[in-house]
């Protein structure tokens, strides 16, 4: 159970939340855990195995305060709100945002910013921990490309610009991401990144835990009210999520790249934890699927320390945390969208 940003994040499987006067209760194994003044909150999110009262959802859709439903994974299940009141107003500045000649590369530059310093302190990180030279100058080159990329970006004032330096950077990411893999290399080094399918190893467990992460932040999209569909980085297409992409871009190297690798350095994966389809596909199987699903969401409990809000936070949250930070800049509370930086 966490307070972040005025909303309560309740993880505490078998938890009922009770409203109390003026306060929300929180109940486990029928021990009061937590209280919570009403007033204070914006907002209730809950994950899996939560009860509320009838009593504290007729109150919250009395006050227009959104109560959020997660599966215990994280994935969208619904929202309930009372009168319309304040969701159409965000929605409508998501939407002016696009329209806005500026607004759009600007928060775009945030979000490519955040991943090329994400991506640069994975490839930092394998350089320290790299046994073979020649792998640790690899990495450490690349490294210095994406810092020239986060130079340049700083002068950009146009979306194909931002766009061009987010291509760049991943190439010179993906071209050393081998020498971070220390183990089985023949089985697990990529040749670059393929989608679409994938065809090696390495890129099917990406494509995997990239579709996981997407989930994660079209989820916390819907639970403050953005619409999914409506992004800045990527473009609009039916059907297409594209601003939990734009979201997903900065998540991508520290949850999903971080734990493909764990996960092939440690040998909690092996060849045998995939199969090749026709066409030369890749993809893991039922067995593998499970050890990257278990991994996720330990990984997803971890502690992280958030910047903006300057204290730590389960990892499995920054998603939640980032959407409602990218809201309060769409309402112009927040002059710039304040990225996800990971130290």
């Amino acid at each position: 159970m966490l307070e972040l940003l005025n909303v309560l994040y309740v993880q505490t499987q078998g938890a009922m939340l009770h409203l109390e006067h003026d306060t929300v209760r929180v109940e486990v194994d029928r021990e009061t855990r937590l209280r919570v003044p009403l007033l204070r909150l914006s907002g209730i999110v809950v994950f899996g195995r939560i009860m509320i009262s009838p009593y504290l959802i007729d109150r919250c859709a009395e006050d227009g305060r959104a109560l959020v439903w997660l599966d215990h994974r994280g994935r969208f299940r619904a929202r309930v709100e009372g009168e319309t009141r304040g969701n159409v107003l965000l929605r409508r500045a998501q939407h002016l945002a696009l329209s806005d000649p500026e607004r759009p590369y600007q928060i775009a530059r945030q979000i490519v910013a955040a991943k090329i310093q994400n991506s640069r302190q994975v490839l930092l990180r394998g350089a320290r921990e790299a046994a073979m030279a020649d792998d640790r100058s690899a990495l450490n080159v690349a490294a210095e490309r994406l810092a020239a990329g986060l130079n340049r970006l700083k002068e950009a004032t146009d979306l194909d610009v931002v766009r061009g330096a987010e291509g760049e950077a991943a190439r010179a990411y993906f071209e050393v991401f081998g020498s971070l893999v220390r183990v089985e290399r023949e089985a697990f080094t990529p040749d670059g990144r393929t989608r679409r399918p994938p065809r090696d190893r390495a890129n099917a467990v990406l494509s995997f835990l990239y579709a996981l992460v997407r989930a994660e932040c079209a989820a916390a999209l819907e639970g403050v009210g953005l619409d999914p569909q409506v992004g800045f980085l990527h473009a609009l297409r039916p059907g297409r999520p594209a601003l939990a992409l734009d979201l997903m871009e900065e998540f991508r190297p520290v949850i999903a790249d971080r734990l493909a690798l764990r996960l092939i350095n440690r040998r909690q994966l092996a060849a045998g934890d995939f199969e090749e389809l026709p066409g030369g596909a890749v993809q893991l199987t039922e067995v593998g699927r499970r050890t990257v699903l278990v991994e996720f969401q330990r990984r997803k409990e971890e502690e992280v320390r958030h910047a903006a809000l300057d204290r730590k936070v389960p990892l499995g949250l920054v998603p939640h945390v980032q959407a409602r930070l990218l809201a309060r800049h769409l309402r112009r509370d927040l002059s710039i969208y304040p990225p996800f930086l990971y130290r």
